[in-house]
């Protein structure tokens, strides 16, 4: 059976309909850039924490905090979740120290 993965999308037939679709894929696309900047910047600072690199990691960390905090205030991820990668990223720089 040759079934497509994605599901068959109806036509609004409502104006107000038509214009949500238009602006959910905007935002979509918004969301999913933002999303994939959080990723990013999280993954930049666990590589420096891995190479061992403690005053990159913290350069780096600095400015994952304001991209973690701009992703939680957008709502895009929920507030205790951006709580808790800061917290963590946070520590594993501390253990650097030690």
């Amino acid at each position: 059976m040759a079934t497509s993965s994605k599901a068959k999308k109806k036509t609004v037939r409502l104006a107000s309909g038509r214009k949500r679709a238009r602006q959910d894929v905007k935002l979509n696309s918004a969301n999913t850039a933002l999303r994939s900047k959080f990723r990013t910047v999280i993954k930049n600072v666990q590589k420096a924490v891995t190479a061992g690199d403690k005053a990159k990691a913290a350069d780096l960390f600095k400015t994952a905090q304001a991209v973690i905090d701009s992703v939680a205030d957008k709502g895009i991820f929920h507030k205790n979740k951006a709580a808790r990668h800061k917290s963590r990223l946070s520590a594993k720089i501390k253990a650097l120290a030690a």
